[in-house]
């Protein structure tokens, strides 16, 4: 496959605002991901698209532009199971970053210790369609079943209309589930409808861990993250609001840095922080879903 980037292709904002919103101290950016560089690691050949690079380097720099103090870097599908870039950016990070990797059902315990050591505490099941090849169920379970003894997590990537024939699936694993952007629901829709509190219900049965992340990625009317928009993604607000207010103390959250696979627009980075005051609305559930959540989930010994 070419090396050139996908065509319309939309880099990262060269420029992030220094957000409005000063984040509680500790705050984790529990959401993002480094690409390559691919000279140094190349992307995998099965991938479905070529981003252009962006290094631990760039995204250090902006987790400190922004006032946070850690991260969760999730493996890309680009880099395919092929986690050297991540594990790279752990072992730079001082122990400020943990990964969420992607694995083979064969992968030996010896690899699964050496990316513990890392830092990497989860692993990936992507099931949006548009980015993987249809995923095979007994190997996800082969791979959960694998992961348990480490104390490890699955992150679930999978759009909402997906949810029902997926459910029982997901609700067998033998770990922890952290669902990525709310399942992503159609946020044109009635927030209090049967799809989405059909999600919710889905969450209070498993137990599982929600990121309220990636508005700009869900969003049908806007306005967008650019230009000082200080009320970004209002169509997503009542959504992301539903899910801290009910599970406060099983969300997440994360910039999703640096937005990978974006067509419509590019946001401003410091935007997406300050957009954290209108889903956590008072100091509590703001220093919960930065700090205590991430903390107990990643950093467990030290929340």
């Amino acid at each position: 496959m070419s090396t050139e980037v996908t065509p319309g292709w939309l880099p990262f904002h060269p420029n992030p605002s220094a957000p409005t919103f000063t984040p509680p101290a500790g705050a984790v950016d529990a959401h993002c991901h480094v690409f390559g560089p691919a000279a140094e690691f190349p992307f995998a050949p099965e991938r479905k698209y070529t981003p252009v690079d962006a290094g631990k380097e760039r995204l250090f720099a902006l987790r400190d532009h922004l006032g946070l103090s850690r991260n969760v870097i999730v493996q890309a599908t680009c880099h395919g199971s092929d986690n050297r870039a991540l594990v790279d950016a752990l072992e730079s990070s001082g122990g400020r970053a943990r990964g969420v990797a992607t694995v083979d059902p064969d992968v030996s315990e010896q690899e699964l210790e050496r990316l513990h050591a890392a830092g990497v505490r989860g692993v990936r099941f992507n099931f949006v369609k548009r980015l993987v090849d249809a995923a095979p169920t007994e190997a996800l379970r082969t791979i959960a079943a694998k992961i348990a003894p480490l104390g490890w997590h699955v992150v679930l990537y999978f759009e909402a209309p997906d949810l029902p024939e997926l459910r029982d699936f997901f609700a067998s694993l033998p770990v922890p589930l952290v669902i990525d952007h709310m399942g992503r629901p159609d946020v044109s829709r009635d927030p209090e409808g049967p799809e989405f509190t059909g999600f919710l219900d889905f969450v209070a049965d498993t137990g599982a861990w929600v990121k309220v992340s990636c508005p700009e990625r869900l969003t049908r009317t806007g306005p967008r993250a650019l230009d000082g928009q200080q009320h970004a993604y209002t169509d997503v607000v009542p959504f992301a609001r539903r899910v801290v207010e009910t599970f406060p103390d099983r969300v997440l959250w994360g910039t999703d840095w640096p937005h990978p696979n974006l067509t419509d627009h590019m946001p401003d980075d410091g935007l997406l922080l300050d957009h954290v005051r209108h889903i956590a609305v008072t100091a509590e559930r703001q220093r919960a879903l930065l700090v205590d959540n991430p903390m107990r989930l990643y950093w467990p010994d030290e929340a």
